[in-house]
């Protein structure tokens, strides 16, 4: 209820302040989408994965000197339940040689699709997998934001007050990751928690140039990883010293990222790369009650992928590797994780309709999730996508959603 009438206010407020302007300005721009979306488990008894109903609408000005954005959206399930978000509300300031933007807004870094791998400074809502839009994956996060330009190159520097988690599902949800304990665990945030101070802000800082013949950036930061570890304790029940219970204590640690990403043109084929170096990450083990719950170490993670078109057809393909340094006997992780993607996209009838097919491959267990989807531009602003999401394997970060597999339909009006 609290939301209905959060929401309720908001819409009323926008309209006034809609017509109250058209006349005196035409520089206010009001966008944004109505959406259903539906999916349904192809697995009997075929409940539906989601039934889900979105108000999307961005609000923006922009002047020579000043603008600003609001993006308020509301969903609206099938249980009546209502969620409130406010995915962007800043404020630019636009000088002769840099810009400053303040408030609530996203942030999208380096040249992978479908991976996070420099992408770092948006937390991530993962409550429903990768399943959603990435532009709805990406939560926003309140920073400071200038970007410096030097000709064809830029230098931008972000600095975020408070740290914000990754978005994860709720216990008893089918997108819960499977973990096995050998009994039921408590789970105490108690160490979740991390206040907002200046000894805990965030700063991320990235140098990009954009050349006729290559593009790159080399990005930094140091902030709170957005995953949390989980630290287990065991309980042992004294008269037989048997295990009696579990503690997991769910925390968020600071690392230090180094790395970049580039971009090329060579002949018809484009090189996109990516890398990044974490320095104090946290990672499970894969008996807690033998050699502890989590264990620090350096990592690498990285990308190569090639883009083709071929007769009309876009196609592309991602190798990726995660790297523990300095690896040890009983991490959960392999020493090194491999990850292709894979895309082939067509439209047909001047870009009114659209097929697409997106695959992700773990090369360690031989899971997968296959994503195929057609699109149709039924009129002018109104699209309909039905599509699939099946998964592939009995284990990794696929295979564990092997019941999960869906069929959904969208249907969006944009405006």
């Amino acid at each position: 209820m609290k939301a209905k009438v959060l929401f309720l206010i908001l819409f009323a407020l926008t309209m006034a302040l809609h017509f109250g302007v058209k006349a005196q300005s035409d520089q206010i721009d009001f966008s944004g989408y109505v959406r259903n979306y539906t999916g349904v488990l192809t697995s009997s008894p075929n409940d539906f994965s989601i039934v889900q109903n979105t108000f999307n609408l961005n609000i923006e000005k922009r002047t020579d000197k000043t603008g600003f954005k609001v993006n308020p959206f509301l969903y609206h399930y099938f249980d009546q339940k209502l969620e409130l978000g406010l995915r962007e509300a800043y404020v630019d300031l636009y000088f002769k040689n840099f810009d400053l933007r303040v408030g609530r807004q996203q942030i999208i870094w380096g040249k992978a699709e479908g991976v996070f791998i420099t992408d770092v400074v948006s937390p991530k809502d993962l409550r429903e997998f990768l399943l959603p839009d990435f532009d709805e994956i990406r939560t926003g996060i309140t920073a400071f934001k200038l970007n410096y330009y030097l000709g064809n190159s830029s230098i931008e520097a972000v600095w975020s007050p408070s740290f914000s988690p990754t978005q994860m599902p709720e216990e008893g949800s089918i997108w819960a990751p499977k973990m096995d304990f050998p009994v039921n665990p408590v789970f105490d945030y108690s160490n979740s928690e991390v206040k907002a101070s200046l000894e805990n802000s965030e700063l991320f800082v990235r140098y990009s140039s954009m050349g006729s013949k290559i593009d790159f950036e080399l990005v930094g930061g140091t902030f709170f990883y957005d995953d949390p570890a989980l630290n287990i304790t065991r309980q042992m029940d004294p008269s037989t010293m048997q295990l009696s219970g579990l503690i997991v204590k769910p925390q968020y640690n600071r690392v230090n990222m180094a790395g970049g990403s580039f971009s090329k043109v060579m002949g018809g084929f484009v090189l996109r790369a990516e890398g990044a170096f974490y320095n104090g990450r946290y990672f499970q083990t894969s008996d807690p009650l033998v050699i502890g719950s989590i264990i620090k170490k350096d990592n690498l993670h990285y990308m190569a992928g090639l883009d083709y078109t071929l007769s009309g057809v876009k196609l592309s393909a991602q190798f990726i590797q995660e790297y523990i340094l300095d690896y040890e006997t009983g991490i959960a992780n392999e020493e090194f994780e491999n990850t292709m993607t894979f895309l082939a996209k067509k439209d047909y009838f001047r870009e009114k309709l659209w097929v697409e097919l997106f695959a992700y491959v773990g090369l360690n267990n031989g899971d997968a999730l296959v994503r195929p989807k057609v699109s149709y531009a039924f009129a002018d602003g109104f699209d309909m996508q039905a599509g699939a999401n099946l998964f592939f394997g009995n284990e990794g970060r696929f295979g564990q959603y092997d019941k999960n597999d869906m069929l959904y339909l969208k249907l969006k009006y944009s405006f």
